[in-house]
C-alpha cells in the first residue's frame, strides 16, 4: 500500500462526511419547516444561506492552506463545520438557522481547496485526474448514502438529534487527520524512501514564491476568469440535486420520505460514476501528451450530456424517466469536475488552495442562485420548465467556455 493513496483514502472520507453534512438539511426540510413554521421561500434562503457563506470564504481558505499548509488547515475548518452542524440541530427559529447554516457554509469553505494543496504536494502529475475524481465521487457517494440514510435517522430520532451525531463524527475526523498527515512527504516519516522519490521526480515542479497572489490577480487573468464562469454553470446544475430534488420528486410524484430518499439518490450515484470516468478519461488522455486536451475534452463532453439530461427530464411523466434524465445531467456536470480542479493546481501550483478556491468561489454563487432560482421561478410562473431551460442554456455557455480555457497559463504574481 503507498502511503499517498491512505492520504487519498482520508480526504476520500472527508468528502463523503462533507456531503452527508450539507445534505441532510434537505432531506429534514419538511420536519425543520414543520417545527419552525417556514415557508418553501425561507427554505430557499436558509438553503442559500449555506452556498452564500461557502463562496464568501473560498478565497481566505484557500490562501490559508496554502500559506499555513492544508494539515492545521483541514483541522480547524472540519472541527468549526461539524460544531455549526450540531448547532443546526439547536435552531429555534428561520434567523437563527439562516444564521447558522450560512456560518456553517463558511466551515465547509476550505476543504476542497485545501484538498487541492495537498493534491498538488502529495499526487504525482499522471495520477492527478484520477486522484481528483476519486475525491469528488465521495462527495456524491456521501450525498447519495445521507439520502436515505438520514431519512431514515430523522424517522428514527428526530431532526434535531440526526444534526449533533454528525457534529460528532466530524470532530473525529479533524483529530485523527491532525495525528496522521504532514503537508509534505518529505516531513512524514512513514513513507518509504521509493515512493518519496516516485513522488518528488513525478509531481508538478516547484517555484520559488515570494508572496501568495491575491484574488486581484487572479481576476485579472482572462483563462482563469472563463474557469470560474464555466464552474459557476456546473453548480448550477449540480446543486439542484443537494437542496431541491428531492422535496421536488417527493411532491410532484406523491411519494413517501424513503422512496423520495432512494429515487433522489440515484442521480448522485451517477455523478460519482462520472467523476471516475472523468478522472481516468484526463489522465489518459494526458498521457498521450495531450495536457490541453486531457482538461477540455472531459469537460466539455460533460457539458453537453448535463444540457441532453436536463431537457430530456421534463419530457417525462414518471419519476423513473425523470430520475433517469437527471442522472445523465448530473453524470455530465460531474464529469467536468476532475478537469476543473485538475486545472487549478496545473496553473495554481503553490498557490492552488486561492486559485482554486476562487473558482470554487464562482461556483457557489451559482449554488446560491439555485437554491432560490427553484423556487421562485416555480413560483412566478407556476412550473418547473424555466428552471431547467435555464440550467441547460448555462451547461451550452460552459461548453463553449473551454474551448478556451488553457491548462498550461500559469497564474503568475507578474504579468501574464
Amino acid at each position: 500500500m503507498r502511503f499517498r493513496y491512505l492520504i487519498v483514502f482520508a480526504t476520500f472520507l472527508l468528502t463523503i462526511l462533507l456531503y452527508i453534512d450539507r445534505i441532510c438539511i434537505s432531506v429534514a426540510k419538511a420536519g425543520i419547516s414543520e417545527d419552525l413554521d417556514l415557508s418553501d421561500a425561507q427554505m430557499g434562503w436558509i438553503l442559500s444561506a449555506f452556498a452564500l457563506g461557502y463562496a464568501s470564504f473560498q478565497v481566505p481558505s484557500g490562501m490559508l492552506a496554502d500559506n499555513k499548509g492544508p494539515r492545521i488547515i483541514l483541522t480547524t475548518i472540519v472541527a468549526l463545520w461539524s460544531g455549526f452542524t450540531a448547532l443546526t440541530g439547536a435552531a429555534w427559529n428561520f434567523v437563527s438557522l439562516l444564521v447558522i447554516r450560512a456560518l456553517f457554509g463558511a466551515g465547509e469553505a476550505g476543504a476542497f481547496p485545501a484538498i487541492s494543496r495537498v493534491t498538488f504536494s502529495w499526487i504525482p502529475m499522471n495520477e492527478r485526474g484520477v486522484v481528483t475524481g476519486i475525491n469528488f465521487s465521495g462527495s456524491r457517494l456521501g450525498a447519495a448514502f445521507a439520502l436515505p440514510f438520514v431519512a431514515w435517522l430523522i424517522e428514527y430520532s428526530g431532526w434535531r438529534i440526526s444534526f449533533f451525531v454528525l457534529g460528532l463524527v466530524g470532530i473525529v475526523w479533524a483529530l485523527i487527520w491532525y495525528l496522521f498527515f504532514r503537508d509534505n512527504p518529505e516531513e512524514h516519516s512513514s513513507i518509504s524512501s521509493k515512493e518519496l522519490d516516485h513522488i518528488l521526480l513525478n509531481r508538478q515542479s516547484s517555484t520559488a514564491k515570494t508572496e501568495m497572489i491575491g484574488l486581484g490577480r487572479i481576476v485579472r487573468s482572462g483563462n482563469m476568469m472563463l474557469v470560474m464562469f464555466q464552474y459557476f454553470c456546473s453548480n448550477f446544475t449540480f446543486f439542484f440535486c443537494l437542496t431541491w430534488l428531492f422535496p421536488h420528486i417527493q411532491e410532484q410524484y406523491g411519494l413517501s420520505t424513503m422512496n423520495a430518499g432512494l429515487f433522489a439518490s440515484i442521480p448522485l450515484l451517477f455523478g460519482a460514476f462520472g467523476n471516475w470516468f472523468s478522472g481516468w478519461l484526463v489522465d489518459k488522455i494526458y498521457a498521450n501528451g495531450k495536457w490541453k486536451m486531457s482538461r477540455r475534452i472531459p469537460a466539455m463532453i460533460g457539458f453537453a450530456l448535463a444540457s441532453v439530461g436536463l431537457i430530456g427530464s421534463l419530457q417525462m411523466n414518471e419519476v423513473e424517466g425523470a430520475v433517469f434524465f437527471l442522472s445523465i445531467a448530473v453524470f455530465g456536470a460531474d464529469m467536468t469536475l476532475s478537469p476543473s480542479w485538475a486545472l487549478c493546481v496545473d496553473i495554481g501550483k503553490e498557490n492552488s488552495g486561492g486559485v482554486s478556491g476562487s473558482m470554487n468561489m464562482a461556483g457557489n454563487i451559482g449554488s446560491f442562485l439555485t437554491a432560490l432560482a427553484f423556487p421562485y421561478l416555480r413560483e412566478w410562473t407556476g412550473s418547473v420548465e424555466p428552471f431547467f431551460f435555464l440550467g441547460a442554456f448555462l451547461n451550452v455557455l460552459a461548453l463553449i467556455a473551454w474551448r478556451y480555457i488553457d491548462s498550461e497559463k500559469q497564474i503568475t504574481i507578474g504579468t501574464d
